[in-house]
């Protein structure tokens, strides 16, 4: 039986640690990433229509497109027989922000408009883009290659997270392009960690390694990341220019955030659990 009407929370896509550890002959980077989300994301809403549409609102819904340059209607093109569709797409998540917001979006408008057509998934999902495929199951993965190979790993400690992003869009290839070393180390094996703590001084041990490009682009991620120290780990996102905090309980991560937002009250920040 088809859905009358189908929502789905496109959570934010956290890079815990982001390696590059090659690039290859088409210029595509190789990656070695643990990838977890947060319980903070837009919302996709879809319903039956004649035809298909996209309708954006929400607070952090200026400048985003309603036509098709949106992954959201990339996405509904990519099934063999896409039909008529009104898709309502909320903002809550900053655009070019190293979180994966239209990457999470266009999954979260494949998994509705699956359920509400009663079809399976298309199967090249990185026509969508390298971080779609890992979307599509919103749990924490390790994801290699291009972001088609996705692992499991060992369950992650209850995380809490304090996410930054200081209002500045920062776009993908000009932080790739600025990485000056592409063969880097992969990432460790993920340990079994029971607590935040640990699980922090692993990650620590880590990188990120478009972090130097990306605050060589926009120096205020530099900023953030102070603002975050406090936390048990302070590092960027993706491509940036969004930062994470881990913290130890849900009360640190909201002490923490209500301080960075009283001292900034016009950067984006979310306190949040990790998964």
């Amino acid at each position: 039986m088809k859905a009358k009407a189908v929502t789905r929370l496109a959570r934010a896509k956290i890079n815990l640690t982001l390696h590059v550890t090659g690039q290859r002959e088409d210029g595509y980077h190789l990656l070695d990433s643990l990838v977890a989300f947060a319980a903070v994301g837009d919302v996709v809403h879809a319903k039956p229509a004649t035809d298909l549409s996209l309708r954006v609102d929400g607070p952090l819904a200026k400048g985003v497109p309603t036509d098709e340059r949106n992954l959201v209607l990339q996405a509904a093109a990519l099934f063999d027989c896409p039909r008529g569709a009104e898709i309502h797409l909320t903002k809550h998540l900053p655009n070019a922000a190293g979180l994966g917001g239209g990457s999470a979006d266009a999954a979260a408008t494949l998994l509705a408009l699956g359920e509400l057509w009663d079809e399976p998934l298309p199967d090249d999902l990185l026509k969508l883009g390298a971080d779609v495929p890992v979307c599509i199951a919103p749990l924490a993965l390790r994801m290699r290659g291009v972001g088609e190979e996705l692992s499991i790993i060992p369950p992650l400690p209850d995380l809490w997270a304090v996410l930054v992003n200081p209002g500045v869009p920062l776009e993908t290839p000009p932080v790739f392009k600025a990485l000056q070393q592409k063969e880097n180390p992969p990432m460790g094996q993920v340990p079994d960690c029971t607590n935040a703590a640990e699980f922090a001084e692993w990650c620590a041990a880590q990188r990120n390694d478009l972090q130097a490009p990306a605050i060589a682009l926009a120096p205020v991620i530099k900023d953030v990341l102070e603002a975050l120290e406090p936390s048990l780990l302070a590092r960027m996102s993706g491509s940036g220019a969004s930062c994470f905090g881990l913290c130890a309980s849900a009360q640190d991560a909201e002490k923490l955030a209500a301080k960075i937002r009283a001292a900034h009250p016009q950067w984006w920040i979310a306190a949040t659990t990790l998964s």
